[in-house]
């Protein structure tokens, strides 16, 4: 596993982070020339960034309504007493929740689905309802996708005055 780093990021860092989340398929030769260093450089950059847990891994993109599924969900879920585990595991078993967040407050699950028609809702939720009440909201639009969270980068070294 790797370690936690805490340092903050040097501005050259920063921008072969934020080249790699822009296009994480690009060469090394061309990410060096962007960034203005060699490749073997920026190829032991990468590896230390890796190796400190600020990159943990590299991801494909996909178009959920290319594959037909024209509408997505957010259901707030909230499991029955003594329920909780057997709602996580319900959860995690339905492969068209995208993604799931386990969080405080009056709701134990934000969930978000993806599905091919509102037909699909009601009999996807209904085996949820003997265990927890859920609140669905439909997606109209998402102005923000998943993002790069903001980056903390050290100030550059002063030389002698």
């Amino acid at each position: 596993m790797p370690s936690k780093s805490k340092k903050p990021l040097d501005a050259t860092d920063s921008r072969i982070i934020e080249a790699l989340v822009e296009n994480a398929r690009v060469a090394m030769s061309d990410l060096a020339r962007e960034i203005g260093m060699s490749a073997p450089s920026v190829t032991e950059r990468i590896r230390r960034l890796e190796a400190a847990g600020i990159i943990r891994g590299y991801t494909v993109e996909i178009d959920a309504e290319a594959l037909g599924y024209t509408l997505e969900a957010i259901v707030r879920i909230k499991p029955r007493p003594g329920q909780l585990h057997l709602v996580e595991r319900m959860i995690e078993d339905e492969p068209r929740f995208l993604v799931c967040d386990k969080v405080t407050g009056d709701d134990c699950f934000i969930a978000r689905l993806c599905l091919a028609s509102i037909d699909e809702l009601d009999p996807l939720l209904d085996p949820l309802h003997e265990r927890a009440e859920t609140s669905t909201a439909i997606v109209k639009s998402s102005p923000v996708r998943a993002r790069l969270p903001p980056l903390v980068v050290a100030p550059a070294p002063r030389g002698p005055k």
